[in-house]
């Protein structure tokens, strides 16, 4: 059986990709005993390939998506009249590839295989360049509050933020407001979101916490304290480190770390998430958001290890703060946090790159790539493996809509 084996794992991984089903295991057909299996392609066409195949194993892997048949003048087999070559430096379209081989293998041809040296090319490269070519940065944090009122106060008289914008939407019963240490086209802001009669929400145990970076963190404590707010952790220096923090709590749970740090053009710089496994999770944000990793830690006294992924340097924007817990897979997500939207010139391929890399890694997209209705901004949303939701914005669009709602 280990030709139809060989066989039904080339299919599977090529279906998984690509579309289409194995419609039948591999086995002898009844009455018969010859081994076949069969499969539909992505379109629905059949194929039945026939255990007539001879393997010669190499001892490197090969990827059946860069693969194509390649005939040649010479014999090695009495049953026969081929000898194929399975060249992986050729390019040819993968799905292609498998039919090739397939409607061979249905004529009860022999081939023999043979490893090229040249490195593959992935068809899919070129979709997954994408990201690192596209303009992109964070443009706010999304979630719920019990009191919109009450979370401005908080956030403008005790941790510095400006209101940039307010909106109350009466025929959906809510209203938004967007804070944040600078204009909404160059900085990184919360859009606080109000729901008309619900005063609380869980937060849950994934969402971690929001990082400020300020000159004087002490200060900013005892404002916190002065309109009542809750410091769980009293400002200094971090244990074994100079740099001085402090954590407090705003009316509705939400955490935030004050940073100490010199002048900087983004002072709402880190959103910490909790994830189950952290190098599925650097992984999907490099490959699908193209971020880079800044920097990573690990803490075996403590039990846990953090990386920093974003699109520039930590000191000089904002941040994705990763954050896995020894034998922690799961958290529950509660409904207060809702999604982190980042910038795109051009929904429609990051959708695509998206889709590829959660194939991969796991995640899903949630909202196929296209304009909101009654705004025209082209949004697309996905979820990562860990199911926090990120939304792209189109570039263009995004900066349309500021500029209409300021006229």
């Amino acid at each position: 059986m280990m030709c139809t084996k060989v066989q039904r794992l080339l299919i599977n991984l090529v279906t998984q990709e690509f579309g289409g089903k194995i419609t039948r295991q591999p086995g002898p057909f009844p009455g018969i005993k010859t081994k076949i299996t069969s499969f539909l392609d992505p379109d629905g066409w059949k194929t039945a390939n026939f255990h007539r195949l001879i393997l010669i194993p190499s001892p490197s892997a090969f990827t059946i998506s860069t693969a194509t048949l390649t005939p040649t003048t010479t014999t090695k087999s009495k049953t026969t009249n081929q000898q194929y070559i399975f060249d992986r430096s050729a390019r040819s379209t993968p799905f292609s590839t498998l039919l090739l081989i397939s409607t061979s293998l249905s004529l009860s041809n022999t081939f023999h295989f043979k490893m090229a040296e040249a490195a593959p090319v992935a068809p899919n490269a070129e979709v997954l360049e994408w990201p690192k070519k596209d303009k992109r940065r964070f443009l706010h944090a999304v979630y719920r509050v019990g009191d919109l009122d009450r979370t401005i106060k908080f956030y403008t008289e005790g941790l510095g933020m400006k209101l940039l914008r307010q909106r109350d939407i009466p025929e959906e019963k809510y209203s938004n407001a967007f804070l944040g240490f600078g204009p909404e086209e160059s900085n990184f802001v919360v859009e606080l979101t109000y729901n008309y009669g619900v005063t609380s929400y869980d937060i849950g145990a994934g969402f971690g916490h929001f990082g400020i970076a300020t000159q004087d963190v002490y200060k900013m404590v005892e404002k916190v304290r002065a309109l009542g707010g809750n410091v769980s952790r009293e400002p200094g220096p971090v244990k074994g480190g100079t740099s001085v923090i402090a954590f407090v709590k705003d009316p509705d749970g939400y955490t935030f770390e004050l940073i100490q740090r010199g002048p900087t053009p983004e002072p709402l710089c880190q959103v910490m998430l909790r994830v189950g496994d952290l190098d599925r999770s650097i992984k999907f944000y490099e490959k699908a958001m193209g971020m880079k990793l800044l920097r990573k830690i690990d803490r075996p006294e403590y039990k846990y290890t953090l990386a920093m992924i974003g699109y520039a340097d930590e000191y000089e924007t904002t941040v994705l703060e990763l954050t896995y817990n020894y034998g922690v897979t799961e958290y529950a997500k509660g409904n207060a946090y809702a999604q982190i939207a980042i910038s795109t010139d051009d929904v429609y391929k990051s959708a695509e790159v998206v889709n590829l890399v959660t194939q991969e890694l796991g995640g899903k997209i949630t909202r196929q790539p296209g304009p909101i209705p009654g705004l025209n901004t082209k949004i697309t949303s996905f979820l990562d493996p860990d199911g926090w939701k990120t939304v792209l914005v189109d570039n263009e669009d995004f900066m349309k809509e500021l500029h209409t709602k300021e006229e």
